[in-house]
């Protein structure tokens, strides 16, 4: 699966518990980490786990391979490495204090059709 369709599943799979304020950042121009940033939030740790937990499952069942997970246990920000598009959960306090849009600004944001956030 190539890191556009790739994104875009894990956009969904965040979307379905209701992640909010879903953005995705194109990292191909600005960083070799990867093609795709994906960042959003969760209300509470309950919900950034849920997030990460429908995140992987949709890897799974899609046959993608999920190269690293790590914070899942303290929840404040859950990093979930799709090899091409890492995807960071954080918990809406956490993501205001490391702003990660500001950091990479000179990437730009993606479109994600469909999402309800």
């Amino acid at each position: 699966m190539e890191s556009k369709e790739l994104v875009n599943l894990a956009a969904q799979a965040c979307d379905e518990k209701r992640a909010q304020d879903i953005v995705v950042l194109d990292m191909g121009e600005v960083s070799l980490i990867a093609d795709y940033f994906l960042i959003c939030e969760g209300s509470n740790e309950r919900q950034v786990q849920a997030i990460a937990r429908e995140l992987k499952k949709q890897a799974d069942e899609n046959g993608i391979d999920v190269k690293r997970m790590e914070g899942f246990d303290q929840a404040r920000w859950i990093l979930v490495d799709l090899n091409g598009v890492v995807c960071h959960i954080f918990h809406k306090d956490e993501r205001h204090y490391y702003n990660l849009e500001r950091l990479w600004g000179d990437a730009s944001t993606v479109h994600i059709e469909g999402l309800d956030s």
